[in-house]
């Protein structure tokens, strides 16, 4: 955050530094479940609000937390103090409420559970290149997460969370019309796929991911209601070739690798795609100059965390890695805040 006054101030400093208290103000509203109280009650008293969540700290405390939660926009507030009424923003009302489709809250309860602990050492992750997460156990993080429903089920909301809005613009940005067919790989709980079928009545969709995950997206997909036009495939992209479509898609994917790998997965999104055919990949794709995108920097950082090897990279890198495996054209389309889709054309 530049400082553009022309004078001295650590505002900017303190504001970075000081950042992970205005997280966790997010994240413990999201594990009260605070925004889908608001949303069925549609409005309420710090006392009532107080009472239902079982808060023991003082009132003021309370008034605290709900009006850093204000001043942050998540909340509306018409009064003060104790004649206070508290209501649900309109993204928090969309976006933060359980109990409705466009829940985006999966991420911020993963950041919370897992990563916010994980994230205090990044400092060893910069000294050995080694994950911070639960490889620090010996465990690896994906057979982990692969082996505990109740994890994983965690993890496949927390990704389809981060994307949602990349799904939607998608959906609506990008031109469909000359496709009939659809894989996305490594599909999670099916929502890119759904974005894509509701917004496109022409389009078959397959959701292509381990069986574990099977159950999971099948009830996003009976959710939707859209089980005629989007099915899920089970498949390792490790040991198997991707299903043949008119567009292969990955959201959140090839950063997790290592270049070698991501250059695995790419070949074979080539190999299933007819000529004409389209690779895309949505990612908080970093900045040319690599000083703007601040999310993508450190998304990949996060991939050091994670797995130690991954990391997110620039539309000159994808450039690179898909000519060097035969596609012909490129371009990238920006989708919401710090995210794109990355195109390329076979």
């Amino acid at each position: 955050m530049e400082n553009h006054s022309g004078q001295p101030s650590p505002g900017s400093i303190m504001q970075i530094g000081t950042g992970f208290w205005a997280s966790k103000v997010l994240l413990s509203a999201v594990k009260f479940e605070l925004f889908t109280l608001l949303a069925a009650a549609e409005s309420m008293s710090a006392a009532a609000i107080k009472s239902k969540l079982n808060f023991k700290c003082t009132d003021r405390h309370v008034f605290d937390f709900l009006d850093a939660l204000t001043a942050f926009g998540f909340l509306k507030r018409e009064g003060f103090l104790e004649t206070a009424k508290y209501s649900n923003s309109l993204d928090t009302h969309l976006f933060l409420d359980k109990k409705k489709a466009t829940y985006v809250g999966g991420m911020l309860e993963m950041l919370n559970n897992r990563l916010y602990g994980f994230w205090g050492n990044l400092e060893q992750g910069l000294l050995t290149g080694a994950p911070q997460n639960e490889a620090k156990q010996g465990e690896n993080l994906f057979e982990k997460l692969y082996e505990d429903p109740n994890r994983l089920k965690e993890f496949i909301h927390a990704m389809s969370g981060v994307q949602m809005g990349n799904f939607m613009a998608l959906a609506q940005q990008f031109d469909f019309s000359n496709a009939k067919s659809l894989v996305d790989i490594g599909g999670s709980g099916a929502l890119l796929s759904l974005m894509v079928a509701k917004q496109h009545p022409h389009m078959s969709c397959t959701s292509w991911d381990l069986p574990a995950v099977a159950p999971i997206a099948n009830e996003t997909i009976n959710q939707f209601q859209l089980q005629d036009r989007v099915k899920t495939a089970e498949g390792d992209f490790f040991k198997d070739d991707f299903p043949k479509a008119d567009i292969i898609t990955m959201g959140n994917i090839l950063h997790d690798w290592d270049e070698e790998t991501k250059m695995m997965l790419i070949q074979k999104a080539y190999d299933a795609l007819p000529e004409g055919g389209v690779f895309i990949a949505i990612e908080g794709v970093i900045d040319p100059e690599r000083n703007k995108n601040a999310f993508g920097l450190m998304m990949s950082l996060n991939m050091l965390i994670e797995t130690g090897t991954g990391f997110d990279y620039t539309f000159a890198d994808f450039n690179k890695w898909t000519k060097a495996v035969g596609f012909q054209k490129t371009e990238i389309l920006p989708l919401t805040g710090p995210s794109s889709a990355v195109i390329a054309y076979k």
